[in-house]
């Protein structure tokens, strides 16, 4: 694959669905927090120029960490949505970027990805137009409901996909389609993928380990933390 790669780590959220005051990328996992087990594994993958976080104006929390990685990490001023907290570290990023580059974007609330995903993520986007996301199939019945709560159809889950982070672009392609999104559709994008989709990009899907939780409880915190025990 030609170019160099750059990597993303949104952290300006609040974590509202967490219910705590604290951040949960700051809660604590396994003698570090969960944001710093998270930049560990984008740093083993070695490859990388830099590790863009974007943080929350207001942050206090970062200040108090102890980064130790090879692969230089930056932070930059997040944005009201996670549409804007990518696109303010990507336009930053850009001043850097070669024609050729890629952009890897990874949610702070990861810290059970994959090192082989990430590799296996890379490879299968190599020559693709635009790039790719890492996703599993969907193994539960999908029932969509009405307003009351009714079933009103059963869906198909052979053709649906959970979309995971990392999701790999072509830096430029990626800051145009953020760009045009921001502008046209703010409330139309729930992922990096999304914008690419809406800008007539098809991404490819890349198979990951469902291992690749997110964390969004706290109940997420004892799931993530036997789940890093058994991949060391």
């Amino acid at each position: 694959m030609a170019g160099k790669y750059w990597a993303i780590v949104p952290a300006a959220g609040k974590g509202n669905r967490f219910g705590d005051p604290l951040p949960k990328q700051y809660h604590p996992l396994l003698g570090k927090t969960v944001i710093e087990q998270t930049i560990a594994k984008l740093n083993e993958f070695g490859e990388f120029q830099k590790i863009a976080v974007a943080l929350a104006p207001d942050d206090k929390h970062w200040q108090t960490l102890q980064i130790d990685t090879k692969t230089p990490v930056q932070t930059y001023v997040g944005g009201e949505e996670r549409l804007h907290s990518v696109y303010n570290a990507a336009i930053e990023i850009e001043k850097e970027m070669d024609e050729d580059d890629w952009i890897l974007v990874h949610d702070a609330a990861r810290p059970c990805v994959d090192l082989d995903d990430i590799r296996r993520l890379v490879v299968a986007v190599s020559g693709h137009p635009c790039g790719g996301i890492l996703a599993a199939p969907v193994s539960d019945t999908l029932k969509r409901v009405d307003a009351t709560q009714q079933v009103s159809e059963t869906m198909r889950r052979d053709v649906y996909w959970r979309a995971f982070t990392p999701q790999l672009f072509l830096g430029k392609l990626l800051i145009d389609a953020l760009e045009q999104r921001i502008h046209d559709y703010p409330n139309k994008v729930f992922d990096e993928a999304g914008a690419m989709e809406l800008a007539g990009h098809r991404p490819l899907v890349v198979e990951g380990q469902a291992s690749n939780i997110k964390i969004t409880s706290a109940s997420d915190l004892a799931l993530a933390e036997s789940i890093l025990e058994a991949q060391s």
